[in-house]
């Protein structure tokens, strides 16, 4: 990666985020200061952020369907009372 070189011979989709990284913690006092920048480049890397609001969104859709459901069958119940 620290080439930026990425397998397809083009630079790197993530060497923007490395270098800006990088230049940072050669720069800085203390590496917490590169923080912000370390987690955009992790997050070039991994997409973990992105899977996180993935997972958020497919279980409250998830949850939501769940409720329908339930609210269906408890109204189909109560009609068959009837």
């Amino acid at each position: 990666m620290a080439s930026g070189w990425g397998i397809t011979g083009n630079k790197g989709r993530c060497y923007d985020f490395w270098i800006d990284f990088s230049d940072c913690m050669s720069k800085c006092r203390e590496p917490k200061d590169c923080s912000l920048l370390r987690e955009d480049y992790l997050e070039c890397l991994h997409h973990s952020k992105e899977f996180q609001r993935r997972n958020r969104v497919y279980k409250e859709e998830q949850r939501q369907i769940r409720a329908a459901a339930r609210k269906a069958k408890g109204e189909d119940e109560n009609e068959s009372h009837h």
